[in-house]
């Protein structure tokens, strides 16, 4: 089994070392840090103290690292936010080579009209990945592209463009949002591991909600549970990196709380994966 991890963006109003801290307390093997955790983001991505987290908490390294895109689209109609969206990406890639990050998530864009991709989006796209394969070469950290949730004007939401991305570009990783997929079909969740499992170096974790969106817990949801017994059917051994929202939750959850819960989900996912 690989390493179990947990986003930090579930424990997003606490400060970094706190974060790490759970984490550690809660069993997992590692962490996905989003450069937009509150705690780092608004205080100027101070990388120093990062990397004295990651120093305390040896147990949890290599982490993975989360590039920026919470309101910064790379294939964005205005070149402006384009041009941002893409420095902000590659600047990502090259802090997470420097606290010795093992994969970095990057997010593929969009169009900015919900209409599907045009010409233009598919351009910007191609220059995005150019900018991102000549960082990779720079560095010793794994890229990873994610897909996105199933909308109409989303890029790489489906597995067979996922899959010709990774074909046409043999240095880049895939980073497998399970949730995303979900939101289609169990069956697509399939088709991504048909054709991708080969380059997933991470598989972000969560179960589909009464709601119909992502990011729930895992443990008793039979659907997800189909889905990672197909991944340890496959051999998978990545990262597995729990992605929780807390707002689904009929009331906040304490530190205490979500540390309880992870621990169920890990043991959940042992269960699966043993």
């Amino acid at each position: 089994m690989g390493r179990i991890a947990v986003s930090t963006m579930f424990f997003h109003e606490y400060p970094c070392d706190y974060i790490f801290d759970y984490v550690a307390e809660a069993g997992l093997d590692s962490l996905e840090f989003w450069v937009e955790t509150p705690h780092f983001w608004l205080r100027g991505l101070p990388e120093d103290d990062l990397v004295r987290c990651i120093a305390d908490h040896p147990e949890l390294s290599p982490i993975t690292v989360h590039a920026p895109s919470l309101d910064l689209n790379p294939c964005s109609i205005n070149p402006k936010v384009a041009g941002i969206s893409v420095d902000y990406a590659i600047e990502a890639v090259r802090m997470a080579d420097r606290v010795g990050a093992d994969v970095i998530t990057v997010h593929p864009g969009r169009r900015t009209a919900k209409r599907h991709p045009s010409a233009y989006d598919f351009r910007r796209f191609e220059e995005y990945i150019d900018r991102l394969r000549e960082a990779a070469g720079q560095t010793r950290v794994r890229v990873a592209i994610e897909n996105l949730e199933p909308r109409v004007n989303a890029l790489l939401s489906m597995a067979d463009d996922a899959a010709e991305v990774l074909e046409q570009e043999p240095w880049l990783w895939f980073t497998l949002d399970m949730g995303h997929a979900m939101m289609t079909s169990c069956d697509e969740v399939i088709r991504f591991i048909d054709l991708c499992i080969d380059r997933m170096a991470n598989i972000h974790v969560s179960a589909i909600g009464g709601n119909g969106r992502p990011h729930h817990p895992i443990h008793d949801d039979p659907s997800a549970t189909r889905v990672l017994a197909e991944l340890a059917d496959r051999g998978y051994d990545g990262y597995l990196t729990l992605e929780l929202e807390d707002m689904v939750f009929p009331g906040s959850l304490s530190s205490e709380e979500k540390i309880v819960l992870l621990m169920r989900e890990l043991e959940a996912l042992d269960a699966i994966f043993s």
